[in-house]
């Protein structure tokens, strides 16, 4: 069985993967300080909240108790103690049972490996990706993942410290490291921060294996890459060190390369079916006004599908955080179809954004199923912050076959034994 915890865990991609791939494993813990985020992944994975457990707490215990964590709504600051009373009861109750039921420890800057379950076998860190991005740098003039850069992706170096920490009071690090992140972490600006990061572990006694991997290549008709690297840890034992080089080496993800013929057709990702309430609700809001702004947009974007029938030789841009923006992930057009007076197209919906990072429906109708109105027309989790969680997350298919890889290496190479250095 691997022990995984998930840091920067988001929705729980990699749960989701652990899952699809049927490998026997325990989550004892992750780190998510971002409320969306964390009310999803326990509904995700826990299944529904039963929040009668806590009906004796007050509104004031319960803002008590959640101002002891710094958790966040934007994924930026934490929130205040009057940002916390305002928000409606069930809300905090809803967090509270989400930070209980996941063992969330939220904020990774306060982690200590003295807290964190013994025995931990993966340690995953999809750390954020704002600054390092291409965009940022035009923007922000950002600072990458500089030690000092004091900005949401340095939090990187909070997993230094962790591993410090570990060796300081002597504990067993975990035998597996995964990192997801965008691919700029490989560019001249942050190569330098990138390398020093892989020295670091190179000294711990870990091997990396970086890969830079589409989700098209893992059948999913989505053009998104991203890098990751899987740091296993054998220490100064040769024999191991060799045979996980050798692993690697004939096992290199990379060369994956599907014919177009092998990537699901879009259309099993598109829900065209207007006569279903659902889909077609969801589609109506889905669809701008055709204002001015639009039309560039809607003249410069992939068009996947044209009414009730896909472009099933189309691949989807990368999903984003925001669908109604210039680039986006892809348009369905409307000629016949006339849902919204005036409407030239929609976008993808959030349940169509879900299903292309490979997330599946049934897990998306659980997360609608459980997203009760906190007032009388908003919910816990806005269509804007679900396309935000999508966005955020990683695509499943590529995490199994990484996950695949680790199964394989713990069982008939490091033998489950628990490696120190």
């Amino acid at each position: 069985m691997l022990n995984v915890v998930e840091a920067f865990s988001g929705i729980g991609s990699q749960a989701e993967a652990l899952k699809n791939a049927k490998i026997e494993h325990n989550i004892p813990a992750i780190v998510e300080w971002e409320v969306g985020a964390m009310y999803a992944y326990d509904i995700l994975h826990n299944g529904p909240q039963y929040l009668k457990d806590y009906r004796f707490h007050t509104k004031d215990s319960l803002v008590q108790e959640l101002l002891k964590f710094n958790i966040s709504t934007d994924g930026k600051e934490h929130l205040s103690n009057e940002a916390l009373t305002k928000m409606p009861m069930g809300q905090l109750k809803s967090i509270y049972a989400s930070i209980e039921r996941t063992n969330n420890l939220i904020d990774i800057s306060n982690v200590t490996a003295e807290e964190l379950p013994d025995d931990v076998d993966v340690l995953t860190y999809s750390f954020p990706c704002q600054d390092l991005s291409i965009g940022s740098f035009w923007h922000n003039n950002s600072s990458g993942i500089d030690k000092d850069a004091n900005n949401r992706s340095g939090l990187l170096w909070q997993i230094e410290r962790l591993l410090k920490d570990y060796c300081n009071i002597g504990k067993k690090m975990p035998k597996f490291l995964l990192m997801e992140n965008v691919s700029a972490i490989l560019s001249k600006r942050n190569i330098g921060n990138f390398r020093m990061w892989q020295s670091f572990l190179e000294n711990l006694g870990y091997i990396n294996q970086v890969y830079t991997l589409n989700s098209k290549n893992f059948h999913i008709p989505q053009n998104r890459q991203r890098t990751f690297m899987v740091s296993v840890l054998v220490g100064e034992d040769t024999n191991k060190r060799n045979a996980v080089e050798e692993y690697f080496f004939e096992n290199n993800l990379e060369n994956i390369c599907l014919d177009d013929n092998e990537i699901h057709p879009i259309g099993k990702f598109l829900r065209l079916d207007y006569s279903n309430a659902t889909y077609k609700r969801e589609a109506i809001e889905s669809t701008p006004n055709y204002t001015p702004s639009r039309v560039k947009i809607f003249e410069t974007n992939k068009i996947l599908a044209v009414d009730n029938v896909s472009n099933d030789t189309m691949i989807a841009n990368t999903v984003t955080t925001k669908q109604d923006r210039n680039p986006n992930s892809g348009l369905i057009e409307f000629r016949d179809i006339n849902l919204v007076d005036g409407a030239k197209y929609r976008n993808l919906t959030p349940r169509e954004c879900f299903l292309l990072m490979g997330f599946n429906e049934e897990s998306y109708d659980l997360l609608l199923e459980n997203n009760p109105l906190i007032t009388k027309s908003r919910s816990i989790l806005s269509p804007s912050k679900l396309y935000k969680l999508a966005g955020n997350s990683i695509v499943v298919p590529i995490l199994e076959e990484i996950f695949k890889q680790i199964d394989t290496i713990d069982k008939k190479i490091l033998n489950c034994e628990k490696i120190g250095v």
